[in-house]
């Protein structure tokens, strides 16, 4: 039995859902930093202020890939109940975010805000790998990409275009303006529409049948029932790992401490190596005392013993959303000192700035849709891993080359640098997928399609981390410093991307 070819209206249908979800994230990455910095965040304070956003993701994806693995309801399936529950939640948080009231409740709206997207978002990755055959991935995650720049682009100059009609664009001292208000809400109805288009227009296969495409599959991936002594085994090695992350998580932790360093350090040492330890010492614990019947233990092995594949693209991955993360927490501070020379929120020329901001971000996004699909063309002629390469080289440069424009043209902010960054996103969010898709076991698709979330969520924490720490130390608190590094970064996992062991070519 093989899985049935998908018209272009099927693939289509069950991708519209993103459409809803990127307008989501295009507000959220477009106008937070904005919304932070008229509540009273300092430049530097704000890559700690973002942290919530990947580290919710890092938390939820997984879990709720490894839940939508074993769901099944009778009429919406396996993946589309999240879908829509968590399209509720995200068009509620979307709604009362831009009235937070003051900056620690807007980084808490960020918090639910971000946890609500990931839930409708996380199972549409598996849904591509669950209902198309390894010849039509590359093309269902294209699909995605397209309706990603779309919604993108849409969401992006929303502030922009209810400017243009008259609704005011600047507030008192503390007050959200209008247009972005507006926006939020806009977005909130959209992605509500675009994913119940989804649920009601799409369907899944059956338990069995997936069962079927298991038994049929030719992977790397282990299907070895480990032993009670394996598990003691595995325990032991869990429990001395544990043990040496917290030890190094603490001692770092003191270290910033006594040296005073900057506090987003914290994340790093206390957010990721301390958690992580922790994490492994219960699992050593419990697999010791032979207590492996559970979902936390499912994951963390199953994290320990990932494809292959997967675990070539983490580099690559790991450096393209550094970039992605020091653009978006960056953009609007670095353009509104570096070419308006303001910092004042409240001023005409910072939110002018601000607003060019948001055109930027909707002129990559509606770069990356037109050429979504021209990716599956050019990886067929060359390959993936190749396509891939080009795409991040480009949008390196392209996010490098704003540190030498002096002038706010049209053209030369909006347009230019966003041509390879635009390039770049689009095969970001398509050739990764595409190429994992086929090293994935059925029965964990959605819980690997979470755990590779790991590998964007991880350097959004250590952006988090450090950038705020070397604009502060290295770059006397100039933010463009930020989109040269990213820049460079975005360029490293382009040369990384050649090492990948990928030969499909469709």
């Amino acid at each position: 039995m093989e899985k049935r070819k998908l018209s272009f209206w099927e693939i289509w249908n069950m991708s519209f859902g993103f459409l809803g979800i990127q307008m989501g994230f295009a507000l959220q990455n477009a106008n937070v930093s904005r919304i932070f910095q008229t509540l009273g965040a300092e430049i530097d304070d704000i890559p700690i202020l973002w942290v919530a956003a990947p580290l919710t993701g890092l938390i939820v994806q997984p879990i709720i890939g490894y839940f939508s693995d074993r769901t099944w309801h009778p009429k919406l399936g396996r993946r589309r109940p999240y879908f829509l529950v968590g399209a509720i939640l995200a068009s509620l948080a979307l709604i009362i975010m831009p009235n937070s009231p003051m900056l620690w409740f807007a980084a808490g709206m960020l918090w639910i805000m971000d946890a609500s997207i990931n839930v409708s978002m996380e199972p549409f990755r598996a849904f591509v790998g669950d209902n198309l055959s390894d010849e039509q991935t590359t093309k269902g995650f294209a699909m995605q990409s397209f309706f990603i720049g779309i919604g993108a682009y849409v969401a992006s100059k929303l502030p922009n275009m209810l400017t243009y009609l008259g609704v005011a664009n600047t507030a008192p001292e503390g007050i959200i303006p209008d247009s972005v208000k507006y926006s939020f809400y806009i977005g909130g109805a959209a992605f509500f529409i675009a994913v119940l288009w989804t649920v009601i227009f799409s369907k899944e296969y059956t338990p069995e049948e997936m069962k079927v495409f298991e038994e049929a599959e030719n992977n790397d991936f282990s299907k070895e029932k480990h032993s009670p002594e394996w598990f003691t085994a595995n325990g032991k090695s869990h429990l001395k790992k544990g043990l040496i992350a917290i030890i190094v998580g603490l001692l770092t932790t003191f270290l910033i401490y006594h040296f005073e360093l900057k506090k987003d350090l914290y994340v790093l040492t206390l957010g990721l190596i301390t958690l992580a330890g922790i994490a492994l010492l219960i699992s050593g614990l419990m697999q010791r005392n032979n207590n492996v019947d559970n979902g936390f233990i499912t994951i963390i092995n199953d994290f320990q013993s990932m494809p292959k594949m997967m675990k070539q693209l983490a580099w690559v991955q790991f450096f393209s959303w550094f970039a992605l993360f020091s653009m978006w927490i960056y953009m609007t501070p670095a353009l509104t000192e570096h070419i308006y020379g303001t910092t004042d929120a409240t001023s005409e020329a910072y939110n002018t700035g601000a607003n060019q901001v948001g055109e930027m971000f909707a002129n990559y996004n509606i770069i990356a849709a037109l050429v979504a699909f021209l990716l599956p063309v050019l990886a067929k002629a060359t390959s993936r891993k190749f396509t891939h390469f080009l795409a991040l080289v480009a949008g390196g440069f392209g996010l490098m080359s704003i540190y030498f424009i002096s002038e706010p043209t049209t053209f030369m902010i909006e347009w230019l640098p966003m041509i390879g960054v635009g390039i770049a996103w689009a095969s970001i969010l398509s050739i990764p997928y595409a190429m994992l898709s086929g090293s994935l076991p059925a029965s964990k698709m959605g819980y690997y399609m979470g755990v590779f979330n790991f590998f964007i969520v991880i350097p959004q924490l250590v952006a988090a981390s450090i950038l705020g720490f070397m604009v502060s130390y290295f770059f006397d608190n100039q933010p463009i410093y930020a989109l040269l590094v990213g820049g460079a970064s975005m360029i490293l996992a382009g040369i990384i991307s050649l090492t990948i062991n990928d030969t499909v070519t469709t």
